[in-house]
């Protein structure tokens, strides 16, 4: 996929501006959807909202991942008892006596001092990834099967069916000429080993460093968190490759914000799992809310009064 974007401002087009030329008058129905568009990254706090607050989503999730969470919590247990401070000892050890290689002390990070232990919080933060993992070893088919029925619950709960996802429409007069080809990189991660040894391996050292680590490795998971959570949406849709990489690129800036707040709740560990299922909820919000613009633009088309704003992505 091509990386021209122009940055946010790229999106500007296609919500009225007062210094832009004339555009269709937004409906009432559509003008609080607009808004919501406007900040992606308010549909991961909905999807949280509305996984705590509706017992039609919440219940099923549970009630379908219950028994692997029991199992999950006694073998991780077990296992934080018996390694934790052997773990700790390792960190010690490995990390903290290389520290112009890994900037980390016992209470500084490269050289700023900081209220509380890092030695412990690394420790605690590399067995978190550790229970993390056989939590979703346990649950891995479960929670993949609460994940699909949460989004199905959303868009019935909008008093919507599943074929209320119709054709894309192209809202740009002139789109980006983006083609979708799969990079070498998306060939050897885009299958579920490639993806956990990118998300397992390659970004764990960055969950040692407070709060910068996480948003380092929240800001590579961006994209392509967004780009797996509408997974659904697209084949609703029945897009094409080629139609999502354009789609995709014309809202890039919403697609990384909404990812990157995404992935910051995912990436916690343990109750990160939560959130993989909160994510869900709030994608298929999201993809509601673009789905009502595209019949309004199907709409304005049809009646030969849709003029598309020209695409700034290249």
């Amino acid at each position: 996929m091509s990386l021209t974007a122009d940055g946010p401002e790229a999106q500007d087009a296609l919500f009225p501006s007062p210094h832009s030329s004339p555009k269709p008058v937004i409906p009432e129905k559509l003008q609080r959807a607009t808004l919501r568009l406007e900040f992606p990254p308010s549909y991961v706090v909905v999807g949280v909202y509305r996984l705590i607050t509706d017992r039609n989503l919440w219940v099923p999730a549970w009630d379908k991942c219950r028994h692997a969470v029991r199992r999950g919590a006694i073998v991780g247990g077990i296992w934080a008892f018996v390694t934790f401070k052997i773990q700790k000892k390792y960190i010690e050890w490995f990390l903290m006596k290389s520290p112009r290689v890994t900037g980390l002390s016992h209470d500084t990070i490269f050289g700023f001092k900081v209220p509380f232990s890092i030695l412990t919080f690394a420790a605690l933060m590399f067995l978190g990834t550790q229970l993390t993992f056989i939590f979703r070893f346990f649950l891995s088919r479960n929670i993949n099967i609460a994940r699909d029925r949460v989004w199905d619950q959303t868009v019935a709960s909008r008093g919507k069916a599943p074929d209320f996802f119709g054709p894309y429409v192209e809202e740009f007069s002139r789109p980006p000429l983006v083609k979708y080809k799969q990079s070498w990189v998306e060939k050897v991660v885009g299958g579920p080993v490639g993806l956990f040894v990118v998300k397992q391996v390659l970004l764990a050292p960055f969950d040692f460093y407070p709060f910068v680590g996480t948003v380092v490795s929240a800001w590579f998971k961006a994209l392509g968190t967004s780009k797996y959570l509408h997974r659904q949406y697209f084949e609703a849709k029945k897009m094409n490759k080629d139609q999502v990489a354009v789609f995709i690129e014309e809202r890039k800036w919403d697609y990384r914000t909404f990812g990157f707040a995404a992935a910051i709740l995912e990436g916690l560990p343990i109750i990160g799992l939560v959130f993989t299922v909160s994510n869900r909820i709030g994608a298929a919000m999201w993809a509601y809310d673009l789905e009502k613009r595209q019949h309004f633009v199907a709409e304005e088309k049809a009646a030969g009064r849709w003029v598309g704003p020209e695409s700034k992505l290249g």
